[in-house]
């Protein structure tokens, strides 16, 4: 399914379908850049701690890179 909309919350990243339900969620650190970096209709970017992670729309890891 699509993603719709992703929401940045404390320490959480959730992110929802084109229909508002929610499809996974992820924690992120506290560093200073930890969080949300971007998303597509099928990917989320979340950098956490010194590596950017990027997620299909299951929430499983396809790719990760130092930030």
């Amino acid at each position: 399914m699509p993603i719709g909309s992703v929401l940045e919350k404390r320490l959480s990243i959730i992110v929802y379908d084109e229909r508002g339900r929610t499809l996974f969620t992820k924690t992120v650190g506290t560093r200073p850049g930890d969080g949300l970096k971007g998303y597509t209709a099928t990917t989320v970017s979340i950098q956490s701690g010194t590596a950017i992670h990027t997620y299909d729309d299951r929430g499983r890891t396809i790719f990760s890179k130092p930030a």
